[in-house]
């Protein structure tokens, strides 16, 4: 083939593969952040399950809980005051506080690659982790372990992540306001918001709240309390304004709780990750209502790699860890599927 024939055929191969490329969607999940992997495992037979956040280089963290009967580990050393600087890996597991122990399967995996923080001869992996409450979907005496959180980080990768009923999401609902059986299925959702300069912001999030979810696009719920058919939703806002919600409704103490992570690849310290976690509990106070209830645990954590080089703009990134965490909570449940007793959002009239 002469020169010329050959060297055509190669533009054309790279036009096309160039085409390919544009219309392959960027990731738009939390391991869009360079340096993050994320890992299920699902326990399908309950169902529950774990989500491991892998940050093996390790990343800058903060956390802030504001719900009112939250399960967690190592928060205290996220605090700014405390010496450890960087975590290697989040756990958001289901399994109320038994879930926890999925974070000591973590640390084994992290252990064999001897990845954590030095003390002397000794790394020490530093995993700090978050539960929900679906103890009461299926037998509440299957859920998450080591082994779990073990296999979940061994399957961590930088693929875009997975969503609906999947990891900790597995056996989330949403919409207890009017008791359990007018309750829905909630899930696991994941978005990444990319900023021209290539700062990028991204959450994931185990949606299992008392409340509702609500489309901030719109201000119409998409999951939530159902009506007393079953066959609608009720609106829990104007269940609450109503006098329609009796005292004690709402589930058991405990019994519910929405959990997440917000990452970016800007550099933060301590403090200023604490404040990015701060600001993206907008997210969930706008797709969830009510939301911060003393029956949720709600937790977020917030991941900085440093990636990105120059000084971070702490406001601007909160702002957006706001808007990635509300777009998260909306995928939540847009990507589940039910289960028995738990119709999901895309099973309801539209």
């Amino acid at each position: 083939m002469p020169l010329r024939a050959i060297s055509l055929v190669f533009a054309a191969a790279i036009a096309s593969a160039a085409i390919v490329s544009a219309q392959q969607p960027a990731n738009a999940t939390l391991t869009a952040v360079p340096g993050i992997k994320v890992g299920h495992h699902t326990l399908t037979e309950r169902p529950t399950g774990c989500t491991v956040i892998l940050a093996e280089a390790g990343a800058t963290a903060g956390v802030d809980v504001r719900g009112s009967a939250p399960g967690t580990r190592e928060t205290d050393l996220l605090n700014p005051i405390n010496t450890v600087q960087m975590v290697h890996a989040v756990v958001l597991s289901g399994g109320s506080a038994f879930g926890l122990d999925a974070a000591s399967g973590v640390m084994k995996y992290l252990d064999e690659k001897n990845i954590g923080f030095r003390v002397g001869q000794v790394v020490v992996p530093i995993v700090p982790a978050a539960i929900l409450y679906d103890l009461g979907i299926g037998d509440s005496k299957i859920r998450p372990t080591a082994d779990c959180g073990y296999q979940a980080a061994r399957d961590a990768a930088a693929m875009p992540v997975s969503e609906g009923n999947v990891g900790a999401g597995a056996g989330a609902t949403v919409g207890k306001t009017a008791g359990g059986n007018r309750a829905m299925k909630g899930g696991l959702g994941s978005a990444a918001l990319r900023m021209p300069d290539g700062l990028i912001v991204a959450a994931i999030v185990a949606v299992n709240a008392v409340g509702d979810v609500i489309d901030p696009a719109t201000g119409l719920v998409i999951a939530g309390t159902r009506t007393a058919d079953g066959r609608g939703l009720a609106d829990a806002r104007k269940l609450l304004r109503s006098g329609a919600l009796q005292q004690g409704r709402g589930g058991r103490a405990g019994g519910n709780t929405t959990i997440g992570v917000v990452a970016t690849n800007a550099r933060l310290t301590k403090t200023e990750a604490t404040k990015v976690a701060q600001m993206a509990h907008d997210g969930f106070a706008r797709t969830i209502s009510p939301s911060h209830t003393p029956n949720d645990g709600d937790t977020i954590f917030a991941l900085a790699t440093g990636a990105q080089a120059g000084n971070a703009d702490v406001g601007l990134i909160g702002s957006l860890a706001a808007e990635a965490m509300a777009d998260a909570v909306v995928r939540a449940v847009r990507q589940a599927t039910s289960i028995p007793g738990y119709p999901a959002a895309r099973d309801l009239p539209r």
